[in-house]
């Protein structure tokens, strides 16, 4: 299944026509990725409807922070594309609403026979078309299938290809994709704030981590020890970070960001079926996550 979610300017207008395909190869050569950005999460009604006027909240709120470079948009109700063409005019809708790139995830229904070669047409095809640059989107963990290294290496040299968001937490695969295209105008997004640090010291330009959904301005603090290179006080506040990042992703997931969204001020909601509220023992281990690194 394909997924396409979408970058939009934290001040740019809601709606804007679609670049053409030579303005938006310019775009991608120009278009600087360094920064961190939330995947914003998006609130439910009790009815499982999207809460429209506390997702407008919780945008104010991030916006008047003036510490992202942008947000990070996932559609409210989940897109999945298995085909190219259907990414194609996914891509295009996006582009149509506003987005200043698009990241695509990889196919993976078929995931048996997506190798390298089929891979690389399929992300050769949506950036060939698309009115705005592409970031790859590798994410195991979801889709079962790690894009693998090979094709990033090719896809890279495509002129509307900007970069690739990895959230496979190998650090020697990152570093050799820095590495590997280190004459290309090629970008490496960390995805995920459990091993952002690392990813800078390889070579990483910033990160799209879910936690900054609830700790942002303290994420774009690391970003900028990272950046300035005062790697000890980096560590500090890296490691104090891993715990409450796994909670609120691999161990027990969005319902668990949602509630850490609450406790800090903003509107998480109630997640949508089939994912279920947390459990009175998870939620005692989630504030023990937060509260026992200082957040709470």
């Amino acid at each position: 299944m394909q997924c396409v979610r979408v970058w939009s300017s934290l001040r740019r207008a809601a709606h804007r026509a679609a670049w053409t395909r030579t303005q938006s190869h310019a775009a991608a050569a120009r278009l600087d990725l360094s920064g961190i950005y939330p995947p914003i999460a998006t609130p439910f009604t009790a009815k499982e409807d999207v809460d429209y006027q506390k997702l407008e909240e919780n945008l104010h709120s991030k916006c008047t922070m003036k510490t992202f470079r942008a947000l990070f948009v996932s559609e409210a109700v989940s897109c999945f594309c298995s085909a190219t063409g259907a990414t194609v005019r996914l891509t295009e809708k996006m582009a149509a609403a506003g987005a200043n790139a698009v990241l695509v995830v990889t196919p993976c229904f078929y995931k048996g026979k997506m190798d390298s070669r089929a891979l690389i047409h399929h992300f050769t095809k949506v950036a060939d078309s698309s009115p705005v640059p592409v970031v790859l989107y590798s994410v195991p963990a979801n889709t079962g299938l790690e894009l693998p290294l090979d094709a990033v290496l090719q896809l890279s040299k495509h002129p509307n290809i900007l970069g690739i968001k990895d959230s496979g937490g190998d650090i020697t695969r990152i570093g050799l994709i820095v590495h590997k295209t280190k004459t290309q105008d090629f970008q490496v997004l960390a995805g995920s704030a459990g091993f952002l640090m690392a990813a800078y010291c390889v070579g990483a330009v910033g990160g799209v981590c879910a936690l900054a959904n609830v700790l942002g301005p303290e994420l774009c603090e690391l970003e900028r020890l990272c950046v300035s290179g005062r790697w000890e006080e980096a560590r500090v506040l890296q490691q104090r970070f891993i715990e409450p990042n796994a909670a609120v992703t691999r161990k027990l997931g969005v319902p668990a960001l949602k509630q850490a969204m609450e406790w800090f001020g903003f509107h998480g909601g109630a997640c949508r079926s089939p994912l279920q509220p947390l459990t009175e023992a998870e939620t005692q281990q989630l504030r023990q996550d937060f509260s026992s690194n200082g957040w709470l």
